[in-house]
């Protein structure tokens, strides 16, 4: 069974205030508190194409992932460790991010794609971000229907956390806007 949604938000900030707030959503210590479920999250790599000027980055995120109480019995584990692959193209001004877990994969698979863009309506001002997220269960599959149960709770948390990365990177982006303008919040 695999569980997918997809989802689109559009920021009424310009591309590359979006993506500034991006690389700062996990670290700003103001953040700690919405985004509780990151423990840690380390940069791996980082290369900038000089040709290109493309933006490569790998980082390591630990994520704090309750699941059913069943679940922590049989993995003995709640924390999941996590790949993010990053592409920052200034040039064409897209962003693409590609998250997957690297831990408990035997059990569950979960990919994460991201891009941030100009907004065709108004490119100069507003970014859209399109996210879609894929969920797989994988021992459960003989048990139909408890794997579509566990796939959809680990869906609506997925989409619970969207919903509070987005309020993070919007304040973000205030404080980036307020920045810029020489105000101070």
């Amino acid at each position: 069974m695999v569980k997918a949604y997809s989802q689109e938000h559009v920021y009424k900030h310009p591309w590359e205030r979006v993506t500034s707030a991006s690389w700062r959503k996990f670290t700003d210590p103001e953040n700690k508190r919405i985004l509780s479920h990151i423990l840690d999250v380390d940069t791996l790599n980082h290369r900038l194409d000089p040709l290109s000027g493309k933006l490569y980055t790998t980082r390591a995120i630990t994520v704090h992932a309750p699941g059913p109480w069943f679940l922590r019995r049989i993995l003995g584990q709640d924390i999941c460790h996590c790949v993010e692959s990053a592409v920052v193209d200034p040039r064409s001004r897209s962003m693409q991010v590609t998250t997957r877990n690297v831990s408990l994969e035997r059990f569950v698979e979960v990919e994460e794609r991201s891009s941030y863009e100009p907004h065709r309506e108004d490119p100069e001002r507003w970014t859209v971000c399109r996210q879609e997220t894929r969920i797989r269960i994988k021992p459960l599959s003989a048990l139909a229907s408890m794997a579509e149960k566990v796939e959809q709770r680990c869906a609506d948390r997925f989409l619970q956390n969207s919903a509070k990365g987005r309020e993070v990177m919007e304040r973000i982006c205030k404080y980036l806007e307020s920045e810029a303008n020489g105000i101070s919040l």
